[in-house]
């Protein structure tokens, strides 16, 4: 019996026969949006518990504006991990190739903006605003990261508006098909939403996340997240916790650039100083299921400190020390590498 085909393809195929459309609503002023290439590249050595792995990547987003209210934007993720093999000999190993999303947005007013095809799923903050290398102060994926899924192929409703004079509030409800045909397009049947607090006055934002999976077991999760950036101070505070059927956690980690210290030289006001603490309780599956899903198989404690030397406006060199506790044994995480980040418009501007 021939299988359905996708909800991924099924969207990829509508968003084509409606791009015709599309293109015909594009504005006429002289200062029309033009498509722009952007996103980030990296090379970095993660040492861990003394095995030595060589992270080379590649993550190009793609943004097209269709006149005032259409956008279709898309990024893809090329990593190569290599290690040497248990007995010994050059470095190698798999190059992935995924795509996190490619998804077609409808401004419909300052309030909604509708979604449709593959995108980030909303939960939590760390997937869908600090993910890319070149944003993130730590390198390290944190712990908990896994216990939601990444990308979700369907449909979103997000926005946000102003509660009163003090406060804004944001908002994402999404529904996702099961997408199994390709391992790089993976999405799990599911609905969830994310709602969130930001007070301008204070910079500080507050939110919760929900997910219940509609296929399995029909597990729920749900996290909780904060998010302060002070106006007097370039500080960055974020912290998140998680929770579902695989396991719990939380993580909270901070950045600190030194450019406001007068009293140091100006090649060192480009420094930034970032630590992070978090712990991981495991939940309801094995050992092994939960390594297969990219989480500690068992309770794990981490605690890591790094340093960010911006050598220019998107390029950043990256180092970072970590110490691991588990039942599983102790060890080490050492991060050394360099990221760039890069912008190119595919047209003219004002044209």
């Amino acid at each position: 019996m021939r299988e359905s085909a996708s909800p991924w393809a099924a969207c990829s195929v509508l968003i084509l026969c409606l791009l015709p459309a599309f293109l015909s609503a594009q504005t006429s002023s002289s200062d029309k949006p033009v498509p722009i290439l952007t996103g980030s590249a990296g090379y970095f050595t993660f040492v861990t518990a003394g095995q030595t792995q060589l992270n080379a990547q590649i993550n190009p987003v793609l943004l097209v504006p269709l006149g005032d209210r259409w956008l279709v934007e898309s990024r893809a993720e090329f990593e190569g991990a290599f290690q040497r093999p248990p007995g010994g000999g050059p470095f190698g190993g798999p190059v992935s190739k995924n795509l996190d999303y490619a998804q077609l947005d409808y401004i419909a007013n300052p309030y909604l903006t509708i979604t449709l095809g593959r995108f980030l799923t909303p939960f939590g903050i760390f997937n869908e605003r600090l993910y890319p290398i070149w944003i993130r102060s730590l390198q390290q994926d944190p712990l908990i990261l896994p216990l939601s899924a990444e990308s979700s192929d369907g449909m979103m409703l997000r926005g946000g508006f102003p509660v009163n004079a003090a406060a804004n509030l944001s908002y994402a409800v999404y529904v996702s098909a099961v997408s199994t045909d390709h391992n790089n397009l993976q999405s799990d049947r599911s609905v969830g939403g994310r709602m969130g607090i930001f007070l301008p006055g204070s910079r500080v934002e507050v939110g919760a996340s929900w997910q219940k999976l509609l296929q399995d077991g029909r597990t729920n999760a749900f996290g909780f997240y904060s998010a302060w950036q002070p106006q007097r101070l370039p500080l960055n505070v974020h912290c998140e916790y998680a929770r579902s059927n695989p396991g719990s956690g939380y993580w909270v980690d901070g950045a600190y650039r030194l450019s406001q210290l007068q009293f140091w030289q100006r090649a060192m006001r480009r420094l930034e100083v970032a630590g992070r603490a978090e712990q991981f309780f495991s939940g309801q599956i094995g050992s092994n299921a939960a390594q297969a899903l990219g989480l500690p198989g068992v309770n794990t404690r981490e605690g890591e400190f790094g340093l960010n030397y911006f050598l220019r406006d998107g390029l950043k060199a990256a180092a970072s020390y970590g110490r691991q506790f588990s039942s599983d044994g102790n060890s080490n995480l050492w991060t050394v590498g360099i990221a760039y980040r890069f912008a190119l418009p595919l047209g003219r501007v004002g044209q």
